[in-house]
């Protein structure tokens, strides 16, 4: 199994509490964790203007995280995004070395 370099981004509702802005970050943290990947660095941006409306929404919660893990952790990190309701939007990509 190759370990490789990942980047993550990804935009959370605007309209979430603080509290479940943090949790949402934790729980893909920890999924990455779980996984046998290993977080490097998250970095909140904050609130953002979207360049175009989703789900009408004009704004978003941006994070960007990096993180270095074998080929099958990316794979469960999206569909994880994808059945997640905080989550608008997502791109998870391979950083070459």
């Amino acid at each position: 199994m190759r370990i490789r370099k990942y980047e993550t981004m990804y935009v959370l509702r605007p309209d979430l509490e603080e509290e479940a802005i943090k949790q949402t970050v934790q729980k893909f943290s920890n999924l990455i964790a779980e996984q046998g990947g290993q977080v490097e660095k998250v970095d909140e941006w904050g609130k953002r203007k979207l360049a175009y409306p989703i789900n009408h929404f004009r704004e978003g919660y941006y994070v960007l995280m990096n993180f270095t893990a074998g080929p099958s952790v990316p794979q469960e990190l999206e569909r994880v995004y994808k059945i997640t309701d905080e989550v608008i939007r997502y791109l998870i990509v391979r950083e070459d070395e």
